[in-house]
């Protein structure tokens, strides 16, 4: 037999070439790993807004401001994080506050200030969390339906069950989970280094693991990711379920850090935490995202809504700047700068 014929009875027997788009898709996604530009883009922001701070309100980066700001920022990362890996699955996950507020309910109230009851306390509370993530990922990958939709009728659950447990009433957080929370070493409060070592492990199997990859592959072209053999349903159950479980240690945390947290302790952690997606350049059509950009913009919005209540403006206004850096992170991300330089050239010279 020729050389010829042998090709065409290779291609004969080959089967469908369908998938080779998408396989050659999905691996030029296993060999990307470079510093994305959200990364640099929100690390200058952060720099530039702490030396603004420094110039126009020193107060706010007093020793004492720093301390206090740092550990709700290491919270604010780490909800990011998880909702970085939902919106990398092109999902928005709206059980946020439900998740954190359930989280400091179970770790303050079980115990009852009771040290010994807080170990079994923290496990109760990461098993909600895991069951609250398999419940929004199985509907969202099983079952198909809308993300937003799915996770906000969880988030109507997760609120009941926190008024089951709490009747609407605060209770103070143990000793043993105050000291877990803000104790120091080297001048840091524990709770970033939580925020540190978590943003360090989700960047590094995100970005630099095969799994990772993968995992950006579905979210980017979940269609050609499947053509290419990758088991989609369970990158997508995968992400609710580990972010749901990343809400739970940062409530656990929270409830550590506020001495009397309220039962609606998670109400302010979801705006914040799509703004720190969108401003660490994920996109909300899913796909690429970096973990720890998101990490970084939530130390941005902690130090920016710091400056903002430094400066003696009425705290309400905090969420008018949240809103205000959510749609600078849109606009810087999504329009087509170049389009509108080359629009505003045409206009002038007409």
């Amino acid at each position: 037999m020729t050389d010829t014929a042998r090709g065409s009875m290779a291609t004969a027997t080959a089967g469908p070439t369908v998938s080779r788009p998408a396989d050659a898709g999905v691996r030029r996604w296993l060999r990307s790993g470079r510093a994305s530009r959200g990364l640099r883009t929100i690390v200058i922001a952060t720099v530039a807004l702490f030396l603004v701070s420094l110039i126009a309100e020193p107060d706010s980066l007093s020793r004492s401001s720093v301390q206090g700001m740092l550990p709700f920022a290491a919270v604010l990362a780490i909800i990011a994080l998880g909702q970085t890996l939902v919106v990398q699955q092109a999902g928005i996950d709206l059980s946020v506050p439900g998740m954190v507020s359930l989280s400091v309910i179970i770790v303050t109230h079980y115990p009852g200030g009771d040290n010994g009851k807080l170990l079994p306390a923290i496990g109760l509370a990461l098993l909600a969390g895991l069951l609250a993530g398999l419940l929004n990922g199985l509907v969202v990958s099983r079952l198909g339906m809308s993300a937003i939709v799915t996770s906000l009728g969880t988030n109507a659950l997760l609120y009941a069950a926190v008024l089951g447990i709490s009747g609407g009433s605060p209770t103070s957080t143990t000793p043993a989970m105050h000291t877990i929370a803000t104790g120091q070493f080297l001048g840091l409060s524990h709770s970033v280094y939580f925020a540190v070592v978590l943003t360090a492990v989700v960047g590094f199997l995100i970005k630099r693991s095969v799994a990772g990859r993968r995992f950006e592959a579905v979210g980017d072209n979940p269609n050609a990711a499947g053509l290419a053999g990758l088991r989609v349903r369970r990158h997508q159950l995968g992400a609710y379920v580990w972010a749901s479980l990343l809400y739970t240690v940062a409530g656990i945390l929270l409830g550590g850090i506020v001495t009397t947290p309220s039962a609606f302790q998670g109400d302010s952690q979801l705006l914040p935490s799509v703004a720190a997606v969108v401003l660490g350049g994920t996109s909300l059509l899913g796909g690429k995202g970096s973990p720890v950009a998101s990490a970084v913009a939530a130390l941005f919005l902690s130090q920016l809504d710091q400056f903002v209540l430094t400066l003696g403006v009425n705290p309400a206004t905090s969420n008018i700047v949240q809103a205000i850096a959510l749609a600078a992170g849109v606009a810087i991300y999504t329009v087509n700068w170049a389009a509108v330089r080359g629009w505003l050239r045409r206009s002038q010279r007409a």
